[in-house]
């Protein structure tokens, strides 16, 4: 099937589990507005799950090291995110603050916020994801440095269950000369108005 969008062909087993869940949940999936609700269902979580074909330390690769000399804080604050919680399957919702402080090359700026979706686009819980992120950038960039802070509302926990809307969840990690040097750390959270 060259040349074939691979969404394009869902299985058969993928409409019928989502036809049982609509059946299941009390509705009708031969209705008129849910009759094309398992294609696009489907079509959908392949996009929010599509981080699992992506290789994150692939975008860390092509490092530039003529940077003039510079040898501070490079940091991407608010990148903004969506990702999934492992438990519900429902949406976590959020904004990520990279940095990382350079040891002798740096690294495109869109390429944290590529890691970050490399990353999110999978099932998590936000402290994996916060460390899989740091400990990627660390791996990979052999920084001196990295810390990232991440800040998300889960669905799984304001729309069902305890249903408390507006509370917001802040998890981080950091490494290097963030871990152990009180005034790096200082310095690196301020940045990221924390």
């Amino acid at each position: 099937m060259v040349g074939l969008d691979p969404v394009a062909v869902i299985p058969d087993e993928v409409r019928d589990a989502i036809r049982t869940l609509i059946r299941w949940a009390g509705d009708d999936p031969d209705r008129e507005g849910l009759l094309d609700t398992p294609r696009r269902v489907a079509k959908a979580w392949k996009e929010y799950c599509a981080g699992y074909g992506d290789d994150p330390a692939q975008h860390l690769a092509r490092v530039f090291e003529e940077v003039g000399g510079y040898d501070e804080i490079v940091l991407l604050r608010d990148i903004p995110f969506q990702s999934h919680c492992e438990h519900h399957m429902a949406p976590i919702i959020g904004k990520a603050h990279i940095a990382y402080l350079p040891r002798n090359h740096v690294v495109g700026i869109s390429k944290l916020a590529r890691v970050l979706h490399g990353y999110a686009r999978r099932l998590q819980v936000q402290e994996r994801l916060t460390a899989q992120i740091a400990d990627c950038i660390w791996d990979n960039l052999k920084p001196l440095g990295v810390a990232v802070v991440i800040e998300a509302s889960h669905a799984c926990m304001t729309a069902r269950g305890v249903r408390t809307p507006g509370v917001a969840m802040t998890t981080s990690r950091m490494m290097g000369v963030f871990r152990e040097d009180e005034r790096s750390r200082r310095e690196v959270l301020a940045l990221m108005g924390r």
